[in-house]
């Protein structure tokens, strides 16, 4: 009975990973050494199949790298990352001019504020006529910075939707027939007529005066020649100029067909660019290539 409860006690003591010296507990306990390995190999032995079905297990559950399997990530191609890098770019941009605005509207009402102050000190007889005009002249001037920032917020979005536009019709164009002399071609995105005139700047004045006689108010140019954004995109805009009117309204109508009528080549876009409310427009002169 006693050896017995020894027997077990040893087999505790191997369960639980204890680092005794079997022989020495042996000689301790008074027990035969036999009986000890005894029971080290009968506690042992059944905890090695639960390992190795443990490994087993480990061994499929871990996934296994697939070499045949597809790449999901595409590489990006350069019309595309420019097309990510002018849009943030543009917003950025567009950003610092809004924060340049808020302080110009300030300056306008502080201009303004003296304004008021100056005419009733020049109808006490306070002031000179020159420092009541010259308060006149700050309120004039600190409205003029708030007309030319709003001027280059539009300008800023304009540019850049036009340019975007025109660097993927010139990679699309590549890729077709060319059109002959005098050909039309009508899409979904943009209308192309290929006129025989030989188009240059210089006769933009034509078009200017067309539009200003028909319609009472200015040609809305948009770009006139070559830009940074054009430079940057390695776009040749030097002999072109876009008109910020959509192909399909009443306005862009009358002006795509006056310039069918006088052989002066267009390109017309049809669409915007995603995110942005601007796009649509009439590109005038050669469509633009890359250099």
């Amino acid at each position: 009975m006693v050896e017995s409860r020894r027997f077990v006690l040893i087999a505790a003591f191997a369960i639980q990973g204890f680092a005794l010296d079997w022989k020495d507990f042996a000689l301790r306990s008074r027990m035969p050494v036999r009986a000890v390995s005894t029971a080290l190999v009968l506690f042992s032995v059944p905890f090695i199949p639960e390992t190795a079905a443990a490994q087993k297990k480990s061994a499929v559950t871990r996934p296994k790298a697939n070499p045949t399997a597809p790449n999901k990530t595409k590489p990006v191609d350069e019309l595309t990352r420019l097309r990510h890098e002018f849009i943030q770019a543009t917003k950025d941009y567009k950003g610092s001019l809004e924060k340049l605005l808020v302080i110009n509207e300030k300056n306008v009402r502080k201009a303004e504020d003296r304004l008021t102050q100056s005419k009733e000190l020049f109808a006490a007889g306070l002031i000179s006529k020159n420092d009541f005009e010259g308060s006149e002249r700050a309120v004039a001037e600190a409205k003029a910075k708030v007309t030319e920032v709003n001027q280059r917020i539009a300008s800023a979005d304009t540019q850049i939707a036009d340019t975007l536009l025109e660097a993927e019709a010139e990679t699309k164009l590549a890729k077709t027939k060319p059109i002959p002399k005098g050909g039309f071609v009508k899409t979904a995105s943009f209308i192309r007529y290929n006129g025989g005139t030989a188009w240059a700047l210089s006769d933009a004045w034509k078009v200017q005066r067309f539009f200003l006689d028909v319609f009472k108010k200015p040609l809305p140019i948009a770009v006139f020649g070559q830009g940074a954004i054009h430079d940057r995109w390695r776009l040749d805009h030097h002999n072109a100029m876009d008109v910020s009117l959509h192909p399909d309204g009443p306005e862009g109508q009358a002006l795509l067909r006056f310039l069918r009528s006088n052989g002066i080549p267009f390109l017309a876009f049809r669409e915007s660019i995603p995110g942005t409310a601007t796009g649509p427009h009439i590109h005038i002169g050669r469509p633009s290539h890359r250099y």
